[in-house]
């Protein structure tokens, strides 16, 4: 049974996970829908400095919207910047140096960004895959402290500023790799199992769709959405199918509450 979901799985992923499914679902796209402009809106785009965080700041700057890059590595991060300013020729592009592993930068952060910017759109685009167990300072493991609890805290402080704008919106990047997981809240920050990094990954990327479902309900002004951008050649996500067996999709309400329970304690010790 595990053989065959495992082959079922790869099928799947190859058909709708990689260019060809990118080809086929593009035959449904109306034109003038990706032809949007923005002027006048601002979007938060962690990660924004590579890959598919580099490539989304660049487009909405492209359409006129001001842009906020959340960057951990500041020299990485000014290059990208410079480079969207010269190819898009829009000059509303801030940088913002923010290790979302650290619970208490990001409050900081926050608290700080509040005074000053508006929002419309938050993207969750930044995340990690360590595969050898890490603590962060705060001895937090660190696939769970950037991928889920640093997206917990962002998303929920933001929250507030958000229901101020018109068409608020989150956007997390998640992953179809989540499917290979059923949401566990036994051992989040893997203390008492064998360490798997794709594993933690699929986990964590799991959360974050619970956390979306949870607060599209509690949040109805604000449009909340996950996606998942197929297997894509980035620094720190090579494109590499699972062999893992598929999981049940579905998540116990209690096992969502703990996770909800979990994650504000934390969030609110590093506060």
């Amino acid at each position: 049974m595990l053989l065959y979901r495992s082959a079922v799985w790869f099928a799947k992923g190859l058909r709708e996970y990689t260019k060809s499914g990118y080809e086929s679902a593009s035959k449904d796209f109306i034109p003038d829908d990706l032809e949007v402009q923005v002027p006048g809106r601002a979007f938060m785009v962690t990660g924004g400095n590579s890959g598919i965080g580099r490539a989304t700041a660049f487009e909405i700057a492209k359409r006129g919207g001001t842009v906020h890059l959340v960057c951990r590595d500041q020299n990485r991060a000014e290059g990208a910047r410079g480079e969207i300013i010269r190819e898009s020729g829009n000059q509303n592009i801030f940088l913002h140096i923010v290790d979302l592993s650290d619970p208490k930068t990001v409050w900081k952060f926050v608290e700080n960004f509040k005074q000053e910017h508006t929002l419309n759109v938050l993207i969750n685009n930044a995340g990690c895959m360590v595969n050898k167990r890490e603590l962060t300072e705060d001895g937090l493991e660190k696939n769970f402290a950037t991928n889920t609890l640093g997206v917990y805290v962002l998303t929920t402080a933001l929250i507030p500023v958000l229901e101020k704008e018109h068409d608020p919106r989150v956007v997390t990047v998640s992953s179809g790799g989540m499917l290979v997981q059923k949401l566990s809240t036994d051992d989040l920050q893997s203390e008492r199992t064998a360490f798997d990094g794709t594993m933690v990954y699929a986990q964590n990327k799991r959360q974050q769709v619970v956390l979306t479902e949870r607060w599209a309900r509690a949040h109805p002004a604000i449009h909340f959405s996950c996606m998942h951008p197929g297997w894509v050649d980035t620094p720190d996500r090579k494109p590499v199918p699972t062999h893992l067996p598929l999981a049940r999709t579905s998540s116990s309400p209690a096992e969502e509450e703990k996770l909800i329970e979990i994650l504000e304690e934390l969030a609110q010790r590093f506060k």
